[in-house]
């Protein structure tokens, strides 16, 4: 049973990225997870740039997180949390932490450290800091030093995981973590921990990359005496060779999967949302039922596999369910690219018009825009290599025949061209697929279009017409 809504408690997620880079698509996932959590039970979705990196951060990376985002239609409650500007209220924490006794001022040097992990290396040991201070009271506040916590030493923590299931942790292999630096400036641990309390986080649903990190956030929720929140630590995606995720694996910012690779976003967010997490056997997931059917119980303990095929068959689902005209206002600025034109009014008609013939096998925006870039080039077209092999290798007078033919015709219709074309394939003793070929090549410049009789309607009568003119003596100049 899913406790969280057998008892009712008002939940509230949160994403929390750092603006040192995109939003990668683990990070993407991570958002999906918590936001699609929060939806299922009717409560908060929140976002926090986690921005007290302020050598690393940049505002080009927070507008891509906020953009990738709004891309992948994630939107969120309130208003966005900056933590930077929350810095006063994580140092008020840590003031009270010394006042109560939970956490105290440590003055060892960078050199005393450094013959710490020293001489923690030389005995092949983890380097854990166990501060002379933590039992002494007469450093000199107004020396340099940092506020440490004075975290548990005995006895061991556990960790209810929502995906990992009961995790335990001995408090000796725990060290007192840094909670102010020298300048006075708070920590990551301490600013994450207060900022969740303050933001009434119920549910920290992060990677699991993060478990290690909760341990230590518990020893400081429990020293504040504040509610815990429930975790749950979901596996990292990797590669399709089971190595750690990389770039060449799909390890990118979501705008390039956006801008570079043509994917819809309820595309991604459907693999997205398989990756790591299933319904049965139900591959395609409308936002709707993941909203209904989103629970942690159903999130695997092992890491998932990225698999760019699975993505771009799930890609061409969703284009061919998209919306005509909505496929061309997003498939046009590529097609102005490729003919290096822009494109009308009257040319975005036509694109919206032309995607009944080119969506059913397209995979990608990108796809698409090939397969009609055709339409917006002059009558005079450029060849590709294998289009001008099928143009010198068709039958002599083929082309001037169906020229002709279609020249004939008193309408313009599908059934009339089709006719056209069948007719003259049937005089020549030829299959239609030996007539389709050179004509293809003929009117778009390429070997592989949409369907010949599609091809002929979206150009119409007098550019189909020119097109075949313009190719009757490519072959003796080529």
């Amino acid at each position: 049973m899913d406790t969280t809504q057998a008892t009712g408690a008002a939940v509230v997620t949160r994403f929390a990225p750092s603006p040192t880079g995109f939003l990668h698509i683990g990070g993407a996932r991570t958002a999906l997870f918590n936001w699609l959590f929060a939806r299922h039970h009717g409560g908060k979705f929140l976002l926090r740039i986690e921005d007290t990196d302020r050598a690393r951060s940049t505002d080009a990376a927070i507008d891509a997180i906020l953009d990738g985002m709004k891309w992948l239609d994630l939107d969120w409650d309130g208003d966005t949390v900056y933590q930077f500007a929350r810095a006063a209220r994580h140092a008020e924490v840590a003031q009270d932490l010394l006042a109560k006794g939970e956490a105290y001022r440590c003055y060892l040097t960078q050199d005393e450290l450094a013959a710490m992990r020293a001489e923690a290396q030389e005995k092949r040991q983890p380097f854990r800091v166990r501060s002379p201070w933590r039992d002494r009271d007469d450093g000199d506040p107004a020396a340099p030093h940092v506020v440490r916590l004075r975290a548990p030493q005995e006895g061991a923590v556990t960790i209810h995981d929502r995906v990992q299931g009961e995790v335990t942790v001995q408090n000796a292999e725990l060290d007192d973590f840094v909670l102010l630096r020298s300048d006075g400036t708070p920590t990551y641990m301490l600013s994450v921990v207060v900022d969740d309390n303050d933001m009434r986080v119920t549910h920290v649903i992060r990677g699991d990359d993060h478990l290690n990190n909760a341990f230590r956030q518990l020893a400081l929720i429990r020293s504040m005496d504040w509610r815990e929140p429930v975790y749950a630590h979901v596996p990292l995606i990797h590669g399709a060779d089971g190595a750690k995720l990389s770039k060449r694996h799909g390890a990118l910012g979501v705008d390039a999967y956006r801008d570079e690779m043509g994917y819809l976003p309820e595309a991604v967010n459907n693999y997205l949302l398989r990756l790591g997490w299933g319904h049965g056997d139900d591959e395609i997931i409308s936002r709707a039922q993941a909203v209904e059917w989103f629970d942690l119980a159903h999130v695997g303990r092992s890491p998932s596999r990225f698999d760019f095929k699975k993505l771009e068959n799930l890609n061409g689902h969703y284009i061919r369910e998209a919306d005509d005209a909505r496929l061309a206002g997003l498939v046009a600025p590529r097609v102005e690219m490729l003919a290096g034109r822009p494109l009308g009014a009257a040319d975005r008609a036509l694109l919206t018009r032309a995607m009944g013939a080119l969506k059913p096998r397209a995979k990608t925006l990108d796809e698409i825009a090939e397969g009609a870039v055709f339409l917006f080039l002059p009558d005079d077209l450029p060849m590709d290599e294998k289009a001008g092999q099928l143009l010198r290798d068709a039958p002599a007078g083929l082309l001037a025949d169906i020229t002709a033919r279609l020249r004939g015709l008193n309408d313009w219709t599908g059934e009339s061209v089709e006719a056209a074309v069948r007719e003259t394939a049937e005089a020549a003793e030829l299959g239609l697929g030996k007539l389709a070929q050179p004509l293809r090549a003929a009117l778009t410049g390429r070997a592989v279009s949409p369907g010949i009789f599609d091809v002929l309607l979206l150009l119409g009568r007098d550019a189909s017409l020119a097109r075949l003119d313009a190719a009757h003596n490519y072959p003796a100049g080529a």
